[in-house]
């Protein structure tokens, strides 16, 4: 059974060298996800590291999927400071072992973000993947929208430039609502 779990700055302290192995394993298999390869798991481990004090903030959110006691995937939100932009957070690092996916680990954890946004003030969420990747369809079947691509955006894992499409989802009382 997967339980999706928010944790607080020194937890994510506490998760951060199996959060490490996650990422390692993760970047290992091609994901698109800021790192290239090959990702030692103690420069991951310190990065899950350095990310606390902003969880502890609330400049940030980090979920994390458990099976087993065990991290099977993970998401991030990253909350806007200025002023006119408050309503909105970013979509970060959703990762899925890949022994865990197909199972729904991934949606679980995109839901979790969704259904705690509108308690946060936050009516629009957006997001950015490499294009083509499978993870664009779980964007797409979760009621997504594709807002376009930008070519040779990011670097995959292996160093090669690849485009990334960006899409956003407005929540709670705008959801079904776009404006101009």
């Amino acid at each position: 059974m997967t339980e999706i779990v928010t944790v607080t700055g020194p937890e994510l302290v506490t998760y951060a060298d199996e959060l490490a192995a996650l990422l390692v394993e993760t970047v290992e298999e091609g994901a698109s996800v800021g790192f290239l390869a090959p990702l030692a798991r103690d420069d991951a481990a310190e990065w899950w590291r350095r990310r606390a004090a902003s969880v502890e903030t609330g400049g940030h959110q980090v979920w994390i999927a458990r099976e087993d006691g065990r991290p099977a995937g993970t998401i991030g939100l990253a909350r806007e400071s200025l002023p006119n932009a408050r309503h909105r957070a970013e979509v970060t690092k959703l990762m899925v072992r890949p022994s865990a996916r197909g199972r729904g680990v991934g949606r679980a954890l995109l839901g979790a973000v969704e259904r705690s946004a509108p308690g946060q003030g936050l009516s629009l969420l957006v997001l950015d993947t490499e294009t083509g990747s499978p993870a664009e369809a779980l964007y797409r079947s979760a009621g997504w929208t594709e807002c376009g691509s930008v070519p040779s955006y990011a670097m995959d894992p292996g160093g090669v430039l690849k485009a990334t499409t960006f899409y956003y989802k407005m929540i709670g009382p705008l959801a079904g609502r776009a404006s101009q």
